[in-house]
């Protein structure tokens, strides 16, 4: 008789981290969406838009698309491009007060549980 064995192991941490990342994701999309609903209400615009590039330590395609949408279906930011060398992520964001925070906030948020779960 053939047995196999199983290895449920990788399957009870992928599944947290992915959890976290829904987690994280729906935080930033209600609080975005609170932004950017308050800006539209609002009669003085407090909107400082820019284009920041990002520098990615995700490597992979998917991670990079992943990233990317994520960036994108959140209220306010919209990805543009990536460098040819996929390196540098190009968003445009509605409110930049600091470009420095601006990329920790995506580094520490979304691009960091990405790569906790492609590692």
């Amino acid at each position: 008789m053939i047995t196999y064995k199983r290895n449920h192991s990788k399957y009870f941490v992928i599944v947290p981290k992915l959890i976290l990342l829904l987690v994280t994701f729906l935080y930033e999309l209600i609080k975005a969406n609170l932004e950017v609903a308050y800006e539209v209400i609002t009669p003085k615009l407090k909107m400082t838009p820019g284009i920041i590039m990002v520098p990615l330590d995700v490597k992979s395609n998917i991670g990079i698309t992943l990233l990317a949408n994520m960036i994108s279906l959140t209220p306010g930011t919209l990805s543009i491009d990536v460098s040819n060398d996929r390196k540098v992520l190009f968003v445009h964001a509605m409110y930049i007060k600091d470009r420095e925070v601006f990329i920790k906030s995506i580094k520490n948020g979304f691009e960091k549980r990405i790569l906790e779960i492609m590692s």
